[in-house]
């Protein structure tokens, strides 16, 4: 419980005070308000599902998530909050002291999707896949996203993935195929991952 409450503090005072920053006493207040409700759904699912262990390496990894790696929690936060407000539900056997919130259901029954610490649609088969994206983010910090994002953009525009792509396996021979066979195995962080668990699209 005490990990919940801590969480959805730190998004309404991370609001307030970027509120504050942007438009003074009224952007404060504004902020706040926008950090709680980002931040409750957050913490209530931190708390409901056990996300943090007390022992030490589950107070490690809550530091991290709430300091260096703020940035990728506030996103997955972001990100959680449409899959509570569809009805979709928290894995809480699998969240468990985990480090992770865990939604059964994913935005594509195809793929899962992590952002920050909120995992939704994993199964075993690519759980451990989806657990290097969130030690990316704790190790890289606020650097995660921009980098990712940063080498979408350039292998979108600028394939050189095409000189180490296997041609004969995935072939790129239409328009879709290019993002989802092409640009995103390669992208840094997928092709870490990919080498750990899991298999690139074909």
């Amino acid at each position: 419980m005490i990990f919940g409450i801590i969480t959805a503090a730190v998004h309404i005072v991370l609001g307030a005070l970027l509120g504050q920053l942007a438009g003074g006493l009224l952007g404060l207040v504004i902020g706040a308000v926008v950090g709680l409700l980002v931040g409750a759904p957050f913490g209530w699912a931190v708390a409901a599902a056990g996300t943090y262990g007390a022992d030490p390496k589950g107070i490690f990894r809550f530091v991290v998530d709430h300091t260096w790696s703020l940035l990728n929690t506030v996103a997955g936060a972001i990100y959680l909050a449409p899959h509570l407000i569809v009805g979709h539900q928290l894995d809480r056997v699998v969240s468990q002291g985990s480090g992770r919130v865990n939604v059964v259901e994913g935005v594509s029954p195809r793929y899962a999707t992590t952002i920050g610490t909120v995992c939704a649609g994993s199964s075993p088969r690519i759980q451990r896949h989806e657990d290097v994206h969130i030690l990316q983010a704790r190790l890289l910090g606020p650097l995660y996203l921009p980098l990712v994002g940063l080498n979408y953009v350039l292998f979108t525009i600028a394939p050189v993935w095409l000189l180490w792509h296997d041609h004969v396996n995935a072939p790129i021979n239409r328009f879709t195929r290019y993002f989802e066979i092409g640009v995103y195995p390669h992208v840094w962080n997928e092709a870490i991952a990919y080498r750990i668990q899991g298999t690139p699209p074909r």
